[in-house]
Parts: C-alpha cells; sequence; structure tokens
C-alpha cells in the first residue's frame, strides 16, 4: 500500500509541476494588459514589448517577478511621460510589492481597487496629474511603508484611514489641492517622539496611530486648524504653505484660505468595517447540512483538479491568447460613475441632444465628417452660428476610460480664450440615445486645407497668407507660453485651422480623440490612412503630442502655406524632402512659392524658409520656441494696407480709379 500511495503522491507532484510550467496567472497578464491599454500616450514607447498574446510578463518593460516567475512583485516605470489612466484591475495584482509610476502624466483618480493590494510595501504615484479625494480604501494597504501622492491635483480630506498604515514609515502628500484638518488627533494630550510612542494606541487616531512614522510632508495644500502634538517633532516645512493656525510655520495669506472654512471639511467616518470586528457569534459552528455540501464540493474539486492537470499540460506547449477587456458589457455600465470626475465639467455649458437637433436642422446640415467624428453647422436660437463635432463611436465600445478623457479633454478646450483659438462653447453627453458632442463657434470660410488644396488657393494672396502665418503664431504662443499647464495641438496641420469671414486664422483641436477611439476599436495606437492620394502621417509614434512637436509641424505647415502643397504624396513624397534643396539658397528659393501666387515679397520669403528651416531642425535644442518665432515674424513682416496695394496691380488700379 505504501508503494502505491508513494506514486500516488509524486504523480500529483508532477502533476502539479505541469501546471505551474510557464503557465502565469491570466489574471494579472489581463491586469497589466488592462493597464496599457488604459495608456493613450507613450512617447518612448516603453510599453511597446507588452505583448498581449505574451502569457509570461516577467520580461516586459519595468515589471519584476519572483523568482519562480509565477507572481508580478514590482511594477516601476517612472520618468517615462507615460498619459493615460491608473486602471482599477491593478488591484488584482495581489503579490505587487512594490507600485511605481513616479513622474509621469497620469490623468484620473486614484483606484480605490488598489487597497486590494495587501502585500504593497511601496505606493508611488508622486508628480502626476491625478485628480479626486484619496481614496480610504488606501488605509487598508497595511504592509505599506512609504505612501507618495506629491505633485498631483488630489483634492478633498485626508481620510483617516491612513492611520491605520502600522507599518507606514514615509507618507509625502505634498503639493496638492488638499483641504480639511489633519486627521492625526488624540483623546488624551500627550507628548511623544513620531518613533516609539509610549502613548495608548487606543486613544489615538488618524496620523497618530502610525508610530512608526518618520517622515510627513503636507506643505503647499489647503488644510486648516493646527497641527496635532503628536507631529509637531517634524519639520516646520513638512507643514508650510497651509492654511493653519500655527505662528511658527509659513502659512499661505488669507486671501488663499478664504475659500476653505474648516467646518465645511470634517474628515469622514469610515464605512469600511475592518473583518475583525466581525461579532465571534457569526463564526460558530457550522451546521450539517452545510457540511455535507462543503464535502460534495470538496469532491468534485477533486475531479477538476484531475481535469485541470490535462488542461495545464497542453497549456504548457501553447500559450493562451489574452482577450482585452477594453469593451464594456451592458451588465458593467454602472461602473462608469466609477471613473468619471463629477468636478471637471462643472464650469462648462452642457447642452442638449435636443437643442443641437433643432439648431442643426435635425442634424442634417452636415458639413465635414471623418471616420471618428462629424460635424454639423447650426445656428442657436437668438445666438451665434456653431459647428457640432459628434463622436463617431457604439455605445458598447465607450468605456470609463473614454468617458474620463472626454471630460477632461472638454475641461482642457473649455480654459482656451484667444482670438486666434476656436472657442468651445460646450458639450452634449447624453446616454440615450448615446451622444457625445462638442460645441464651437462657426468659423465661416472653412479650413486653410480647402483653400490651399481644393482649387480655391487663388483667394489667398501673398499678405493674406502672411497674415494667417501671423495668427497661427500668435495662437501657438499663446498655448505654449501663457497657459499653465500649456496646451499642444494634437494634429497640427492646415485642417486644424479654420478661417473666418475676413481669413482670421483660428487653431481647432479636433484630432484629440482620433488615436484613443481607434484603440477602443481596433486596439491600435495608430490611425491609417489607406485610399488617400495625398495623406499627412497621424499616428503617434511618427509625431509625440508636445510642443516640440507642434513647433516641428509649425515648419511644416509654413512651408504647405507658401507652397501651396500637401505635406505628403504619394506620388512626391514629403514636402521636406522636396523642399530642402530649396530653402538655403536664395537663387533658386523662389522655385518654393506656390504657381497660384502672382506676386510675393522676397524678403518675407527668405524669413519664412529661415524659419521652417530652425523649426524642423533635428537637434531639438535648436528649435526656437514660438515667443521666438512669434517675435521674427511680427518685427519683420508688413502686412498693412500699403503692402497689399504694392503687391496688387488690379489694387494700383482701383487706387488710380478712386483718386
Amino acid at each position: 500500500m505504501r508503494p502505491y500511495i508513494y506514486f500516488l503522491l509524486l504523480f500529483l507532484g508532477y502533476g502539479v509541476s505541469l501546471a505551474t510550467c510557464s503557465f502565469f496567472p491570466t489574471n494579472e497578464v489581463w491586469a497589466l494588459t488592462t493597464f496599457k491599454e488604459a495608456i493613450y500616450e507613450d512617447p518612448h514607447l516603453v510599453l511597446s514589448n507588452w505583448n498581449a498574446l505574451d502569457a509570461d510578463p516577467c520580461n516586459w518593460f519595468g515589471i519584476t517577478c519572483n523568482p519562480e516567475r509565477q507572481h508580478v512583485t514590482k511594477i516601476n516605470i517612472t520618468g517615462s511621460s507615460l498619459k493615460g489612466f491608473l486602471a482599477p484591475e491593478i488591484g488584482q495584482i495581489t503579490n505587487l510589492l512594490e507600485l511605481t509610476l513616479h513622474d509621469n502624466n497620469l490623468i484620473g483618480t486614484i483606484p480605490k481597487e488598489l487597497g486590494f493590494l495587501k502585500s504593497l510595501k511601496v505606493l508611488d504615484l508622486g508628480m502626476n496629474q491625478l485628480t479626486g479625494p484619496i481614496p480610504p480604501e488606501l488605509g487598508n494597504l497595511s504592509g505599506v511603508t512609504k505612501l507618495n501622492l506629491q505633485s498631483n491635483r488630489l483634492t478633498g480630506s485626508l481620510p483617516a484611514e491612513l492611520g491605520n498604515l502600522e507599518n507606514l514609515q514615509e507618507l509625502l502628500l505634498d503639493r496638492n489641492k488638499l483641504q480639511g484638518t489633519v486627521p492625526a488627533a488624540s483623546n488624551s494630550a500627550f507628548s511623544a517622539k513620531m518613533h516609539g510612542m509610549y502613548a495608548s494606541r487606543s486613544n489615538l487616531t488618524g496620523l497618530c496611530r502610525s508610530s512608526r512614522l518618520k517622515v510627513v510632508d503636507v506643505s503647499y495644500n489647503y488644510l486648516v486648524g493646527s497641527i496635532p502634538k503628536c507631529l509637531t517633532n517634524l519639520p516646520n516645512a513638512s507643514f508650510q504653505g497651509n492654511c493653519l493656525r500655527d505662528k511658527d510655520v509659513k502659512q499661505r495669506p488669507s486671501t488663499q484660505c478664504g475659500a476653505f472654512p474648516s467646518k465645511s471639511h470634517q474628515v469622514p467616518k469610515s464605512k469600511h468595517r475592518p473583518t475583525e470586528d466581525v461579532p465571534k457569534h457569526q463564526k460558530e459552528s457550522k451546521p450539517t447540512w452545510l457540511l455535507a455540501i462543503e464535502i460534495a464540493t470538496g469532491i468534485t474539486v477533486g475531479s477538476l483538479f484531475l481535469v485541470g492537470l490535462r488542461t495545464a499540460f497542453h497549456r504548457c506547449n501553447s500559450k493562451p491568447a489574452i482577450i482585452i477587456p477594453w469593451k464594456k458589457s451592458t451588465s458593467e455600465k454602472e461602473q462608469l460613475a466609477v471613473y468619471v470626475d463629477s468636478e471637471l465639467l462643472k464650469d462648462v455649458n452642457k447642452y442638449s441632444r435636443q437643442e443641437l437637433e433643432v439648431a442643426c436642422e435635425d442634424f442634417s446640415n452636415i458639413i465635414g465628417s471623418s471616420l471618428d467624428s462629424l460635424v454639423y453647422k447650426g445656428t442657436m436660437k437668438g445666438g451665434p452660428e456653431i459647428a457640432v463635432i459628434s463622436l463617431s463611436i457604439k455605445e458598447e465600445h465607450w468605456t470609463g476610460y473614454l468617458e474620463l478623457y472626454f471630460q477632461r479633454e472638454v475641461a482642457d478646450l473649455a480654459r482656451l480664450n484667444h482670438d486666434n483659438i476656436g472657442k468651445l462653447l460646450g458639450y452634449c453627453r447624453e446616454i440615450s440615445p448615446f451622444t457625445r458632442m462638442l460645441v464651437f463657434e462657426y468659423a465661416s470660410n472653412g479650413t486653410l486645407h480647402e483653400h490651399l488644396h481644393y482649387g480655391e488657393g487663388s483667394q489667398l494672396s501673398w499678405t493674406r497668407r502672411m497674415r494667417i502665418i501671423l495668427g497661427i503664431a500668435r495662437g501657438l504662443k499663446y498655448l505654449h507660453a501663457e497657459l499653465e499647464p500649456p496646451f499642444t495641438i494634437s494634429e497640427l496641420n492646415s485642417s486644424a485651422v479654420y478661417l473666418t469671414e475676413d481669413f482670421s486664422p483660428k487653431l481647432v483641436d479636433f484630432e484629440s480623440w482620433k488615436t484613443i477611439i481607434a484603440r477602443s476599436e481596433k486596439n491600435s495606437g495608430s490611425i491609417g490612412s489607406n485610399g488617400a492620394m495625398c495623406l499627412l502621417p497621424s499616428s503617434v509614434e511618427n509625431r509625440h503630442l508636445d510642443i516640440q512637436g507642434n513647433i516641428h509641424a509649425f515648419g511644416i505647415l509654413l512651408l504647405e502655406i507658401i507652397s501651396g502643397r500637401p505635406p505628403f504624396c504619394k506620388d512626391r513624397g514629403s514636402l521636406i524632402d522636396w523642399a530642402k534643396d530649396y530653402l538655403e539658397l536664395p537663387e533658386v528659393m523662389s522655385h518654393i512659392v506656390d504657381p497660384e501666387l502672382k506676386r510675393f515679397t522676397y524678403d518675407d520669403l527668405k524669413l519664412i524658409c529661415e524659419i521652417i528651416s530652425l523649426c524642423i531642425h533635428p537637434d531639438i535644442s535648436r528649435r526656437p520656441s514660438m515667443q521666438e518665432i512669434s517675435l521674427m515674424l511680427e518685427s519683420r513682416i508688413d502686412t498693412s494696407v500699403s503692402i497689399e496695394l504694392k503687391s496688387s496691380s488690379l489694387a494700383w488700379a482701383e487706387l488710380a480709379l478712386s483718386s
């Protein structure tokens, strides 16, 4: 009997080893893949080797696994300029010891699901653009020693649940917009050092319970009240820049603290009851019928185990495909609220679909279309003419990530206010029928692209083109240098420049949705442009959405304006490659000029060619800023009426007749 038992145990051990060979928990791979899908901008391509079809992520950038390569234990991606959302599914990687995403551009809220990471030692989300409150669920991370949420845009009060972090040694919450009091009061007066407190923990609440705290920084928030006695041994710099009642610590001016009264920011009591508080009578002996069910379940599980061994053996030889959870089922619609920041759009006009339907003549007045959107023209009752952009996406493809991205972009567009920037008037967001629309002021002369490439270039004289260039430069200068944070046009080209009745340019960022919408439907970060004879590359990988990318694109746009040629043609290739032989040679520079133009100013042409060369210079450090470019243009280009008259023989004739 003993040899039989020994053989059986050996067989089971061998089966277990088969089950674990190269077999990684699919939920962890799924969570990582979802994390990647929530990132819509990866300028340094650090996630390029995160292959959804690879069931073993241990070699992915920023990922560390345990020695047996069975679980992910660390995610460390710092300073990589990742832009996107922090996927709640990360909370399913329950063996995670470290989550460090420091110094990126993450937006949205901190998922409460991170509270499931009970093994976590380090949580570092500092230097991002996260908004919303600190989830009280982070108080469940009993093993965490370092919590860094500094330099974000977090709001709300400090949750008292942070006091549950018994092993916490470093807490960095500085440079946010946190309000309320510091949750560190006690029921009895005491004085103790942060390390090795002698006070009874039963008398302590909030941060005073965290006896191992060595470093705390809550500076530059909007905290009120006083510094708790248990924290008075910390440096004054840890509390400066708030609205605290402490004469020894430099605080904000009272004018900045008036909007944050202490009474309105009391720390809410936790609604989450710890499991150890469950009454003992709920843990009494189980009834007979329950024991019978458990025995039957055990037999079933044993049978399934043998079947699982066979399945695991098959999986060891063929890695499973991972289904990317981008589409949300109907049953998950209620989860959408988890991702939505209700504060983002509180100051932006919201239109009803019915209002816009009436204004746009039952949405029959279509003035533009693409794979991603439809553009309608309309007139508000007693108001201005409008252009309505309706996003072309099915409801089943819309996710919480897209919703928060939509709201973030609307809020970003709404803060723009300049004569050469298209004004966002409002938005429309409705569930039935599913609607996501943007409402802009209408520019009656269409796009610059239409005038340059569809037979209307004759309306654009040299002086008019110079005025358009000056207007675009002023708009970009405003976006890059006069806004905080700066704003960039996602695809700066002639289609993003709309012209008013007097041909004044207005920059409009209609294309910012293109990449993320394409990801939702195709799981792809780039957009194809098959079928077009002349096209502009639109992949994020080809041109990063940043200030330097805008300056490079501005140089190409200048070349397009003076030449009348598209940036890229299948027949002729890149416009830059074609023009580089003419840009720096005065004797042939005139070959660049649009043949539609009868006259041009050579000094202007020379300056424009000089700026083009600077903007497209391969060394980014040698490219000028938009402030410098704008100054060059404003000081050396004359677009006055006298110049217009000199450049047009017809204008001279008209002037002679009128005299």
